[in-house]
């Protein structure tokens, strides 16, 4: 690296720490290099997204900075998959052994070759039999047909690695997303939340709200209509939730027919307000049962909506939520806790 480089590198990284510091950003190689290449402003695209992002929440989430991190800073082929890459790494070890094996079964086919063609070189000259000039060829034959089962194996070898490796790749492509990702709604899953919860509550807890939603009486749908319309009603609340979640509320698959929302920046009265209007618009849900030709239009959820408060920790933030949510449940279901005053 040139006098040059190494002075802008070093420019970089003291404009970068400071600011980390400032949003209370943890110290990680994948941020350090997200802010790195914020303040060396080479992506005006990744700079905007950072920006709307911290002016949501005053820090960068710790989902947010992945996903910013892997869409921006990182390269197309880096994997982070040890079981992937166990998977490859034992693959090139037998394919690496099988072509050793082929590359000793040519050399020594060829010196049987060598042998054979040297004998047949002194067939006129050595008065070879009928008989003996039929071993040569049977010789030959059978030396052929050898290294062809030989080279044969290998050539499955690596026909059945180049499906192995393709179907690594759209395995891999999917793990990538299901770290982050519930698979059947496609929303944010439980292991997302919890990072971003912790993420938040350390980072910049003021303000954070937590909305708690559970889906009403999910099993009868289940049990009357069966799995499958319970996974479609799954799906169509998620996305009408979704479309709610403006402005850095993030939406959350919490487990089962339950659902987290992550306010920041905000007031229990205003988050109360939007689980309210979440509550609204899944009354007017409908679905249609195709296998008994019914429409299904008494979707309705539960919320239970909580504010942090000084010296809270986050289970404590939850189990706030999760109470008021019981109760709106115990009430009569389809309602938002606390009431709104």
């Amino acid at each position: 690296m040139s006098l040059e480089l190494l002075q802008i590198a070093a420019l970089n990284l003291k404009k970068a720490v400071p600011l980390m510091l400032k949003h209370k950003i943890p110290t990680t190689p994948v941020n350090y290099a997200l802010w790195y290449t914020y303040v060396g402003e080479q992506n005006p695209e990744l700079n905007q997204q950072l920006d709307t992002v911290i002016s949501q929440y005053n820090t960068c989430p710790p989902v947010s900075s992945e996903l910013l991190y892997r869409q921006y800073v990182a390269d197309p082929v880096e994997l982070d998959v040890r079981e992937m890459r166990q998977s490859l790494d034992a693959m090139v070890t037998e394919l690496s052994q099988s072509l050793k094996d082929t590359n000793l079964d040519a050399n020594d086919f060829q010196s049987r070759i060598n042998s054979n063609f040297e004998k047949l070189n002194r067939i006129e000259d050595e008065g070879y039999s009928v008989e003996q000039v039929l071993d040569l060829v049977r010789s030959l034959v059978k030396e052929s047909d050898n290294i062809r089962s030989s080279t044969e194996f290998f050539t499955g070898q690596l026909q059945k690695a180049q499906t192995e490796i393709d179907a690594l790749k759209k395995k891999l492509e999917q793990t990538e997303k299901d770290v982050l990702y519930d698979a059947l709604t496609g929303c944010f899953n439980r292991r997302a939340f919890d990072i971003d919860f912790a993420g938040m509550l350390a980072q910049a807890p003021l303000g954070t709200c937590v909305i708690l939603a559970d889906i009403d009486h999910f099993k009868v749908f289940n049990d009357t209509y069966g799995h499958q319309l319970g996974d479609q009603v799954l799906r169509a609340v998620a996305k009408r939730l979704q479309e709610s979640c403006r402005d850095g509320v993030k939406l959350y698959r919490f487990g089962g027919e339950e659902f987290a929302i992550i306010v920041p920046k905000s007031q229990l009265r205003v988050a109360r307000q939007l689980a309210e209007g979440m509550r609204r618009g899944l009354e007017k849900l409908s679905l249609k049962d195709r296998r008994k030709d019914e429409r299904i239009n008494n979707i309705s959820a539960s919320f239970g909506v909580a504010q942090w408060q000084d010296k809270q920790t986050g289970m404590q933030l939850i189990e706030a939520a999760d109470k008021l949510l019981y109760d709106a449940k115990r009430l009569g279901r389809n309602r938002v806790l606390p009431i709104s005053n």
